[in-house]
């Protein structure tokens, strides 16, 4: 046996090893074995490092230091989940997908949503290469050294699959381990983690990755994320990577009805209090991939899938204040100030109130008690109010009438539920807000910017907006507390970097009202610049697809104002990018404006993906339903038989792919 065959065969010895103990929790050699034989491959490697593999067992015991992690954009957009607390709640979403796809025939699987950090995992040609965090959903940091360190994570899949993928799953800190750093924390005199969701999630975002290789970390693996057409399922996809050493939980079920779906919650409910791990819900998800691609996603979620949530944790606490916060358009939100008190492993002090009408209706009054739970497991909220204890001394809650903070009156104009502060540009924390806003990661990303910095530079009178960003200088940053001449040259360096940051991103930095990222996309999109967009009448606005009035009415109010216009000169002169690249305009055109097209079927020449932003390139609109709207229908093989019955009753016209593209 040759060198290369020997080191060959104890990789592949140890990788099964490790499946057995990490992910079948079925020991077939003893530690001490286990340790010779790495030991006698570390060598091996060693001596001869033209065979180094980074995907080796040897690497995982972890070692590399990363100082900065690298923003990566997802190739395939990782979408959160809409929520369902209620039966109800899910029939209603039921009928929505047998609407959709015009059958009743569905098929569901049922897994357990898992409360961790949420990871991307590519692999290509058999063997992984990146890991990256969730992030926003369209970006995330890159933690692969990090990631290699967990053992029940195979990095190279052991038999057949697809070649290209990306696994999608939870990071977790198993209940024991976590516990078991607690009690040596408190053996060493340290304070103990809060839970262990935060903590695994901290774990990813180490420097030293021999520290996190220490740490007990799990991964659950739950979507197969590809373009081979391997297997016509999500649970046939997930089944065959069990098989080839994917910690897939044996916990995922097949639900033919909506019945099986609540025995399943109702089921879990109950045991889930058993579980090794913690866990907040089910995920009810349409099986048939085919039919996953017809029902496609909204903007933020998938059509196809669901998250039950299971009763919210409640605990009862004193509310002892009721301050008043002012976010960055000015927007007024009342916060309770609670007696301490621990619910669903962290300690809460506040809770937002939402609104003069929500504490209206709740009578919500100071030195209350109240009830306290999570919403949604994240945002404590109060839900109702203990009567039996109320005060004799106690009076209704008088709504604020002046800013917190820079004693304007506040104003609510009609049909709006929150009291906004008008103050725009002599407000304290709208100022910082809306620099906040402009310097975040789905804005303009500024590296080595934070928000306490952006606060402090405000306050040291070096900053009133976002465009005063630009004329900062390294001599004037030093002298700031806490602020190191390297970390300095950084944040002139990001700002600095931030001027090729693109239109569409650009525009939702500015902050206009009511503005998401969404809304800016398709605003850059339609009016190629900020000249042509703040120039544009409400009708204009309002006839692009899905501006309404509000928002027209919001960005005709930006659009006006003199210290807005004044920004946007003097960001233009800076060189921000406050018009569509030539680069994004190249192959543009508008070939399909005005026309509405449904992309329906397997496709060969293009993917689904493609075929979409061809459409959209060329200035027309893709819609996941077909309505009396759709001009067009790409039908590909195996078309939703929903979608040609449907299509056929209305005579809307169905092209195949080499129709789309002559048409371009």
């Amino acid at each position: 046996m040759t060198t290369e065959q020997k080191i060959q065969q104890l990789r592949e010895e140890l990788r099964q090893h490790n499946h057995n103990y990490y992910v079948l929790d079925n020991a077939t050699i003893s530690d001490y074995d286990f340790d010779i034989k790495l030991k006698e491959l570390e060598k091996l490697e060693e001596e001869n490092p033209d065979f180094f593999d980074s995907n080796s067992p040897t690497q995982r015991v972890g070692g590399d230091v990363t100082k900065n992690f690298e923003t990566i954009t997802h190739k395939n957009r990782m979408y959160s989940l809409d929520n369902s607390y209620s039966k109800d709640d899910l029939l209603d979403w039921e009928k929505r997908v047998q609407k959709n796809l015009g059958t009743e025939d569905i098929e569901y699987t049922c897994e357990l949503k898992y409360d961790g950090a949420s990871i991307n995992l590519t692999y290509e040609n058999g063997q992984f290469i990146r890991a990256v965090t969730r992030g926003d959903g369209f970006q995330g940091d890159e933690v692969t050294t990090n990631i290699r360190t967990i053992k029940s994570i195979p990095l190279v899949p052991n038999g057949d699959y697809v070649s290209s993928f990306e696994m999608r799953g939870e990071i977790i800190l198993p209940l024991q381990g976590f516990n078991k750093m607690n009690e040596e924390r408190i053996a060493n005199g340290e304070e103990t983690y809060r839970n262990p969701r935060n903590t695994a999630s901290g774990s990813l975002k180490l420097q030293d990755s021999s520290e996190v290789a220490k740490r007990p970390l799990d991964c659950l693996l739950y979507q197969v994320v590809t373009n081979e057409r391997k297997y016509k399922t999500h649970f046939e996809s997930l089944e065959a990577a069990r098989k080839v050493g994917f910690k897939v939980p044996d916990t995922i079920v097949l639900a033919k009805s909506i019945d099986e779906v609540f025995d399943f919650v109702s089921a879990w409910d109950v045991k889930r209090h058993e579980l090794p791990y913690e866990t907040d819900g089910v995920v009810v998800k349409v099986n048939n991939l085919q039919q996953q691609e017809e029902l496609g996603y909204t903007a933020k979620a998938p059509r196809w899938a669901i998250a039950y949530k299971f009763k919210a944790e409640q605990v009862s606490t004193v509310l002892n204040e009721i301050t008043y916060q002012v976010g960055r358009t000015g927007a007024i939100t009342p916060v309770a100030n609670l007696e301490p008190v621990q619910l669903a492993g962290t300690i809460v002090k506040r809770a937002s109130l939402h609104n003069a009408d929500q504490i209206e209706k709740l009578d919500i009054r100071v030195d209350d008690t109240v009830f306290v739970e999570k919403g949604g497991e994240i945002i404590p909220k109060i839900i109702k109010v203990d009567l039996t204890k109320r005060p004799e001394y106690s009076k209704p809650t008088e709504y604020a009438t002046n800013c917190p903070e820079c004693g304007t009156e506040l104003i609510r104009t009609e049909g709006d539920a929150k009291h906004y502060c008008p103050n725009e540009f002599g407000c304290a924390p709208q100022i910082t807000g809306r620099i906040q806003h402009y310097i975040s990661r789905k804005a303009m990303d500024i590296d080595g910017l934070g928000g306490e910095t952006v606060d402090l530079l405000r306050k040291e009178g070096l900053i009133k907006n976002y465009a005063d960003l630009y004329d900062l200088k390294v001599e004037q940053v030093i002298p700031l507390e806490r602020m190191a001449e390297k970390s300095a040259q950084n944040m002139i360096e990001g700002i600095e970097k931030s001027k090729e940051i693109p239109f569409e991103k650009v525009l939702f930095a500015l902050g206009i009202r009511f503005v998401g990222e969404t809304v800016a996309k398709k605003l850059a999109k339609h009016f190629k610049s900020i000249d042509n967009l703040m120039q544009a009448d409400f009708d204009t606005l309002i006839g692009v697809d899905e501006i309404g009035d509000r928002i027209a009415q919001s960005i005709l109010d930006f659009s006006v104002d003199e210290g807005n216009k004044e920004l946007i000169q003097r960001l233009k002169l800076y060189g921000v990018q406050l018009e569509v690249s030539a680069e994004s305009l190249e192959g543009q055109t508008d070939k399909l404006a005005g026309k509405v097209f449904v992309v329906s079927g397997v496709f060969h020449q293009m993917s689904r993906n493609e075929l979409k932003k061809a459409i959209e390139d060329n200035g027309g609109k893709v819609s996941s339903s077909i309505s009396k709207k759709t001009t067009y229908i790409v039908a590909g093989d195996n078309m939703g038989p929903s979608k040609l019955t449907k299509a056929e009753s209305l005579s809307i016209p169905i092209i195949s792919e080499q129709d789309f593209i002559d048409m371009i």
